[in-house]
């Protein structure tokens, strides 16, 4: 067996005695290493297994598994596989957790309000997504399904009706980037131990998990994944605190967990009748709660939080979909803080403190790329520090310019930003065909090598002859910028000007982000030093890192001053994780 690689995320081509077979999907993460990547064979043929061992910083890191498959089974990794091709980057999960509030069994369907809540966090996962739910009895009893793809898919009528019995339950919508595309890595993860059943449920990754499976395998745990949630649900398992050794006590289990490891995670855990949502210490990863009111309290003014006009209580990723559930955003969970979610309301169990003078971490990326516009973090709504992006980068690089238009969709609050900083009209340039896929279309065909033809036409009318200043919200590797530009000008534009609402990304992320390795960034490449030669763009500039955090803070900080006008709770003082634009990372990595 030989392994011969290749330059993108397609991984190379296995040679076995067979004749071979070409892996049509990886995850490239740290060391230039494809983690679990799916291979495709001949329909029908028997699975066999091949180890390979993977050496990255001058030791073996692991070792993964080779199989074949039959090309269904292969499909959704072949899918992401293309979208990361594209994109670039992108977010590993979402997850959305329900409870049922008063007196169970209530009318309350629990199982579809967390289908709905997976359906608005879609865009931070799309290969699988799960739920669990539970009648919360004692013992109580759980209901699970998983399945691979869209939450529109991986949830028919019928596997809904097995969950509808549940008064409450935790739900999961996944990218991959630590394990293979398979049902096996569904999330949310379901384990017996002493003291029952928990599910559990994360988005994030744990910057010592090598250093925390040894850990586990010490004690003669097997692991079955290679998802860091499993790691996780078997250390909340195999930790009780020292003295309490015949009943559980699930608090002490997290925050020894929180100790352990100090981000990244925003976590559910299921047991019996409660739900804890958990946010690590440095509030990596983004993750909030709402209130369930009845459907005659929607168009009113709102009223207590107290059962009498409480449904249920909603925990989330994001905050983009509590208004399509008829829920009201109620706070975001706190960095470390440990949250109880039960019949009877939500209640503040603990706080893990981080290192003293380290400040909280939270993803800046979640602002720019990641989460939907209308999505509410740090009390701010992501929609509102996009256009002031936009803003700044206008006063940080004018263009002389006759209209300001967007790459379609993620960037147009900014380039509206941009547009009113400037005096500029601000036009559409592109018509974006939402129905053309990506998972028909094979990288070798020429519809691929003709890029984002197939996704965008030129609204010629609008700039035809006209210099165009085009804003996107950040350039990865480039290739996806390029085609667009050409289109552009094939369609009359006389000068086309990119400004991106970002810095330029230089370094991984290893913190729950998919970011191509460091050498294939477009900023770490000779490339740059004329990107816009190298993109065919009569000009480049990027917003600068002081200017982006500028415009995320100013928003906390106008929150923090109303909330010490009017006498209330102030909010926890802000800080963001750069590492991606300054390889500054809030923590010491660890391999």
């Amino acid at each position: 067996m030989s392994w011969a690689p290749q330059s993108g995320l397609t991984g190379g081509q296995l040679m076995t005695g067979e004749g071979g077979f070409k892996a049509t999907a990886g995850v490239w993460l740290r060391a230039d290493l494809p983690l679990c990547p799916l291979a495709s064979g001949r329909a029908g043929q028997q699975q066999q297994h091949h180890q390979h061992h993977v050496r990255g910083r001058g030791e073996v890191l692991r070792e993964w598994e080779w199989e074949w498959v039959p090309e269904c089974r292969a499909e959704p990794s072949r899918a992401a596989a293309m979208e990361f091709e594209e994109l670039g980057i992108r977010e590993e999960c979402g997850v959305f957790g329900c409870v049922a509030a008063g007196e169970w069994p209530t009318e309350l369907e629990v199982a579809q309000v967390i289908t709905l809540g997976l359906v608005a966090l879609q865009h931070r996962g799309q290969e699988s997504a799960g739920i669990v739910t539970s009648n919360g009895a004692s013992p109580p009893v759980y209901y699970s399904h998983k399945g691979m793809g869209l939450v529109s898919n991986a949830f028919p009528p019928e596997a809904l009706r097995k969950l509808e019995y549940g008064n409450l339950g935790i739900g999961h919508t996944r990218y991959s980037t630590t394990g293979i595309s398979e049902l096996q890595n569904c999330q949310p993860f379901v384990v017996e131990t002493l003291h029952g059943k928990i599910a559990v449920a994360h988005n994030g990754e744990l910057v010592n998990a090598q250093k925390l499976r040894k850990q586990v395998m010490r004690h003669g745990v097997g692991l079955s994944t290679s998802s860091d949630s499993e790691l996780i649900m078997q250390l909340l398992a195999l930790t009780p605190p020292m003295e309490e050794l015949d009943t559980p006590d699930w608090v002490a289990r997290i925050k020894n967990l929180m100790t352990e490891t100090p981000t990244s995670y925003s976590l559910l855990v299921m047991h019996q009748d409660v739900i804890y949502a958990v946010r690590d210490p440095y509030g990596n990863r983004p993750l909030c709660l709402g209130r369930l009111v009845p459907s005659s309290r929607l168009q009113g003014a709102g009223g207590e939080t107290g059962s009498a006009e409480t449904e249920g209580w909603v925990v989330s990723s994001e905050s983009c979909g509590f208004q399509s559930i008829g829920a009201r955003y109620y706070r975001e969970v706190l960095p470390g803080e440990i949250v109880q979610i039960s019949k009877h309301g939500v209640k503040t169990l603990s706080v893990v403190p981080r290192p003293e003078g380290d400040p909280p971490a939270f993803c800046i990326f979640e602002y720019v790329y990641f989460a939907r516009p209308d999505s509410i973090f740090e009390g701010q709504m992501v929609y509102s520090v996009r256009q002031r992006c936009g803003r700044q980068l206008a006063i940080e690089a004018p263009a002389d310019a006759d209209v300001v238009s967007t790459v379609p969709e993620s960037a147009t609050p900014a380039a509206l930003g941009y547009a009113q900083q400037a005096g500029l009209p601000y036009v559409e340039v592109l018509c974006k065909n939402r129905y053309v896929g990506r998972t028909f279309i094979q990288p070798n065909t020429r519809l691929r090598q003709l890029g984002v033809a197939k996704k965008f036409g030129a609204l010629t009318d609008n700039f035809a002859g006209k210099r165009v200043v085009l804003v996107d919200d950040s350039i990865v590797r480039g290739n996806t910028i390029s085609p667009i530009i050409r289109l552009l000008r094939e369609a009359g534009a006389k000068e086309v000007h990119i400004r991106v609402a970002s810095p330029p990304i230089r370094f991984p992320c290893y913190m729950g982000i998919n970011i191509p390795t460091k050498e294939e960034l477009i900023a770490n490449r000779p490339e740059f030093e004329n990107i816009a030669g190298y993109i065919g763009a009569t000009s480049v500039v990027y917003l600068s890192v002081e200017g982006l955090v500028a415009a995320v803070q100013e928003g906390v900080a106008s929150r923090e001053e109303k909330d010490a006008v009017i006498g209330g709770k102030p909010s926890r003082k802000g800080g963001h994780c750069t590492a991606c634009l300054t390889g500054k990372y809030p923590v010491e990595l660890e391999w």
